[in-house]
């Protein structure tokens, strides 16, 4: 029987795929905002349109559609987008078994999982015209995703990580062959920060034991920032950021640096992190305009504040004085991010929902 409902759902997702009605999700549990995070995620991991691709064509046969040329991750508007979207799946799969949206991520999932869609993937990613294609963001997202199923004891989901290795294998190479590469640290808000991208890849490695990616990420980490001080928290958020230059910063050093090492370079990076328990010091960003798909980044900037800001003072000792100032500016930036995340405009819809459960569920701290 139980076969039977997924296969069921599997084809009512795929005829959603094709532009027909889409099946309706189950009920969300009263007060499980993860619940909340799901819909969002199901609702847009196989709708191809709108759809905003990265796409460098090299003759007129590149010129196809979102489905065909990247058959695994072409919903949810664009590349890592989708990618993060099954990862919040993944996540919550794992994490809450008994959630009552269990049979349709099963499905949803398995229907992107597929040893054809991974091939398709692997030979869209190699064409030498895409040599930098989805990076950092995007491939570092997907590395998430495969350190996830790697860390599941579940049949299916180890299934699933097998499946993706051509393309993990395909990913890690070409990092490993870029970071030398890359001189200069990428200090955006956005897609390109390296920082951000950096933490997600280290996070990875150590999960499955890649040790020479692991290296290659430290050493870069410190030689990027071992002795940057004094970062200008004061010009952020610029008007298009869903990333923390400077936060994002400090959660990658702390997961390279001893507590009390750690704990000395920020106090020279961020010198006016406060010791009076105070909240206000670092405000949320406002969002006007949540249609719009660059502003409402905003939304997403308060949520990757608060997990960073919880990474921050994890990474500081126990007795640190600033650790309550952290946290308590850490749940007024949840507050605020968490009650953004919602489906009326398909310009946040698509990816806060990720934002929101890579924050609650606590994924970057150990």
């Amino acid at each position: 029987m139980r076969t039977t409902i997924v296969a069921l759902l599997a084809v009512l997702l795929g005829l959603a795929a094709c532009g027909e009605t889409k099946s309706p999700l189950p009920e969300a549990r009263t007060g499980v905002v993860e619940d909340r995070f799901a819909q969002l995620a199901l609702s847009c991991v196989h709708q191809e349109y709108p759809n905003k691709i990265s796409h460098v064509l090299g003759s007129d046969a590149d010129a196809r559609t979102p489905r065909q040329l990247t058959p695994a991750f072409y919903g949810c508007f664009d590349w890592h987008s989708s990618v993060h979207g099954h990862w919040l799946l993944v996540r919550l799969l794992r994490l809450d078994p008994e959630t009552p949206f269990r049979d349709v991520m099963i499905a949803a999932l398995g229907q992107s999982f597929t040893e054809e869609n991974i091939t398709t993937e692997v030979a869209y990613y190699l064409d030498p015209n895409r040599k930098s294609f989805e990076r950092p963001y995007g491939v570092a997202w997907f590395l998430q995703l495969v350190a996830e199923l790697h860390e599941s004891d579940d049949e299916t989901m180890r299934d699933w990580r097998q499946t993706l290795a051509p393309l993990e294998a395909e990913i890690a190479s070409r990092i490993k062959a870029w970071l030398p590469n890359l001189i200069y640290p990428i200090r955006l808000g956005t897609h390109n920060q390296s920082a951000f991208a950096f933490g997600l890849m280290l996070d990875y490695a150590r999960t499955v034991g890649d040790s020479d990616l692991e290296q290659a990420l430290v050493g870069k980490t410190l030689a990027f920032h071992r002795d940057d001080t004094n970062c200008p928290l004061a010009y952020e958020p610029s008007g298009e950021d869903f990333l923390s230059p400077c936060l994002m910063e400090a959660d990658l050093m702390r997961r390279v640096l001893p507590d009390g090492e750690f704990a000395a370079w920020l106090s020279l990076f961020l010198p006016t992190v406060p010791s009076d328990g105070a909240g206000d010091w670092l405000a949320p960003g406002v969002v006007k305009d949540a249609e719009d798909g660059k502003l409402v980044h905003l939304d997403g900037v308060n949520l990757s504040r608060a997990w960073a800001l919880e990474g921050i003072a994890a990474g500081l000792p126990d007795s640190d004085a600033r650790r309550p100032a952290l946290m308590a500016s850490a749940a007024l930036h949840r507050e605020t991010g968490i009650a953004a995340v919602s489906d009326e405009h398909y310009s946040g819809s698509h990816w806060l929902g990720s934002f929101a459960t890579y924050l609650v569920t606590q994924r970057g701290i150990n």
